[in-house]
């Protein structure tokens, strides 16, 4: 583990465990019989220090392997000369489960706590049941210390990834949420426009070519009633273009058709791993008024985010059909489906298939949606044609 990583009380944990090691190996050192007891203490004591500041045992499996080898193999040397030395088998099986893969480290710390009781039982001491139950319950204590620990980790790293992943989500709503309040208002105030300011400069344009139809061709007013009528022409081809450019990006640079047609574009609509989307049109294309554009446009965008984000689907489809009284859009996945019934509007209305159906009935239009768990997604919509499409 990286030493930047631990919190403090990882690193009071780490300091005690040196404590422990060192506090071992001094009373094996002080109580060995022989000089070669003392020596072999205070290899094992620089085999563990240098462990412990070489940057490839905390980093590479295979080094902290060869080091905890060297690190037995003098543990052993120490045990066999003294028996003091089994009291390290302690520190060893936290070194071994915390550096050594599970089904390697539950193995050696049981080889290591037999070989504690060995050596206790070959240095001549009686026989009894601490013989056997010290080295084996330091070791249960150990491994469920260790195995509880990491479990204890996953969990809060799943947590941690967790929260990382709602406050990345919580920014993208939010983002989301603007981006589409800032459309909304845009397409509110083409609507105000086109039905207001637009629809009132060309009835003044009409009246007024009227009432130049009934003055004499010598009147003085006629001149006047030109010019207004001019004027109104000329505001009524301004708003006209302010509604062009309040209405949505994608419906600038072509038709409807074309609009969805890049919506369904890998590079610029979805992500790399997401659902091949094929788009087709069906009967003859007519010119649609403004507002059925953007429905239609804004009703596959959420209708292919949902196939993207919800559904797991491989392949999608979208269908712009053109009829002799309707036009209707229909957008099908192969995705794991829902249950529509399930489906509730939240308490401010959000967006999904609510707004979906908001955006379709407002126009006259009906909206359905056909899902089972298991089967897919077909949405489907159908507006109006109005009169002289």
């Amino acid at each position: 583990m990286d030493p930047r990583s631990l919190t403090p009380a990882l690193r009071a944990l780490r300091l005690c465990l040196h404590l422990l090691m060192a506090g071992l190996l001094v009373l094996a050192a002080v109580r060995a019989d022989s000089v070669s007891g003392t020596v072999a203490a205070v290899a094992m004591g620089a085999v563990y220090a240098a462990g412990s500041y070489l940057p490839s045992v905390r980093s590479s499996q295979r080094a902290a392997a060869l080091w905890l080898g060297v690190l037995g193999a003098s543990w052993l040397g120490l045990l066999w000369l003294t028996p003091e030395a089994l009291w390290l088998a302690f520190p060893l099986y936290f070194l071994q489960l915390h550096l050594l893969p599970t089904r390697w480290s539950l193995p050696v710390v049981a080889l290591t706590a037999g070989a504690a009781i060995l050596s206790y039982v070959g240095h001549g001491a009686p026989l009894n049941p601490g013989v056997f139950i010290g080295p084996l319950l330091g070791a249960a204590v150990a491994v469920a210390t260790v195995l509880g620990y990491q479990a204890l980790y996953r969990e809060s790293e799943r947590r941690r990834r967790l929260i990382e992943e709602l406050i990345e989500t919580r920014a993208e709503l939010a983002a989301a949420e603007r981006h589409a309040g800032t459309l909304a208002e845009r397409e509110r105030l083409a609507r105000e426009i086109h039905d207001t300011l637009a629809q009132g400069l060309s009835s003044i344009q009409l009246l007024l070519r009227a009432a130049e139809r009934l003055l004499p061709p010598d009147s003085p007013a006629a001149g006047h009633i030109g010019r207004a009528r001019e004027a109104a022409q000329d505001n009524l081809a301004e708003a006209r273009r302010f509604v062009r450019a309040l209405s949505p990006p994608d419906l600038e640079h072509g038709s409807l058709a074309a609009a969805l047609e890049r919506l369904c574009e890998p590079v610029t609509g979805l992500p790399a791993d997401g659902p091949r989307v094929r788009f087709s049109v069906s009967g003859t294309p007519v010119e649609l008024p403004t507002p059925y554009e953007v429905a239609l446009l804004r009703i596959a965008q959420s209708a292919l985010a949902n196939t993207v984000r919800h559904a797991s689907a491989s392949r999608a489809e979208i269908t712009l059909s053109f009829m002799d009284a309707s036009v209707t859009l229909d957008v099908v996945d192969d995705g794991r489906g829902f249950d529509p019934g399930s489906v509730r509007p939240s308490s401010d209305g959000g967006f999904g298939l609510p707004a979906m159906r908001s955006r379709a009935e407002s126009l006259g239009g009906s909206f359905a949606v056909e899902s089972a768990p298991g089967q897919g997604t077909a949405v489907a919509v159908s507006l109006p044609l109005p009169d002289g499409a």
